[in-house]
């Protein structure tokens, strides 16, 4: 009779054992299909470089889910390619009120920034600084339709514009991160700064030998409602609330970690109390 009910116990265990492992098996063929842009450093590339990469590894970890990526570039019509395409399920990274999808809570805040020189000690804080009718200053123009970001609307207004180097962001033949070029010419001396998104500031400007200063553009919203800071979140198809829920509960489960890569990648956060601003204008992730 013992031997018996060694027998038994140790086909249950047996029994727990395979079931335990079928269930693995079936957590890990999940998959998070996710759409980036395959040459968009500090986000994303197709050697999962970018902090986008590193993020979506993050959440796909926590739902037990392996990263399926459909590379899109970042142009116009972005989540008609991909989220309305049925390319994938997810952007990783969206600022909140983005028409045509459903975002969750955001994950980082950043803004504009001005990049230049710490030797120059310029000092620079606002667009309204007179000093800025004086210097060179570079911004990106986004898209062959010459849109152009909120920095170059806001100096514009201020008539400051014959002083202003434009440099395209997308598709440089022979140039490797092409994003990077308008960092490249502050630490060169091609021009005295630069006003750029964040994450491209910080990420470009912590890869010269020149030391760079990195200082939030102020304010966080223009008098004529021209934004400069953004919440940033995932984004899935409008209607999947499951989702968006899971990516929500994952991202907060996570959320030192998404800290920690955001630091990593030396993406300027700002203080979530910064006012609000819609997605409107926002050029670039």
């Amino acid at each position: 009779m013992q031997t018996l009910a060694n027998a038994t116990r140790s086909m249950a265990a047996i029994v727990a054992v395979a079931l335990l492992l079928s269930a693995r098996a079936v957590s890990s063929s999940r998959e998070l299909r996710v759409c980036a842009d395959p040459d968009n450093l500090p986000f994303s590339n197709e050697k999962l470089e970018g902090f986008e990469n590193k993020l979506a590894d993050l959440i796909a970890a926590d739902l037990h889910a392996q990263v399926k990526y459909a590379w899109v570039r970042q142009r116009r019509g972005f989540v008609r390619r991909t989220l309305k395409a049925n390319a994938c399920d997810v952007l990783t990274a969206m600022p909140t009120g983005s028409e045509d999808v459903l975002t969750t809570k955001p994950y980082y805040r950043s803004t504009y920034v001005f990049v230049y020189r710490t030797g120059d000690n310029l000092q620079l804080r606002s667009l309204d600084d007179p000093m800025l009718r004086r210097l060179r200053i570079g911004l990106h123009a986004i898209g062959e339709d010459g849109a152009n970001p909120p920095p170059a609307h806001a100096l514009a207004r201020r008539g400051i514009v014959k002083n202003v180097v434009g440099f395209t962001m997308w598709d440089v033949e022979g140039v490797q991160n092409p994003q990077g070029r308008i960092i490249d010419a502050v630490a060169n001396r091609d021009i005295d700064v630069a006003i750029v998104w964040g994450p491209l500031g910080g990420y470009f400007a912590r890869h010269q030998k020149t030391d760079l200063s990195i200082v939030p553009v102020s304010p966080a919203i223009e008098p004529n409602g021209i934004p400069f800071g953004f919440d940033i979140a995932m984004a899935v198809r409008e209607g999947d609330a499951a989702l968006k829920s899971e990516l929500e509960a994952a991202l907060d489960r996570r959320r030192h970690d998404v800290r920690k890569v955001l630091e990593d990648y030396g993406v300027p956060v700002v203080s979530s109390d910064a006012p609000r601003s819609s997605a409107n204008g926002l050029p670039i992730k």
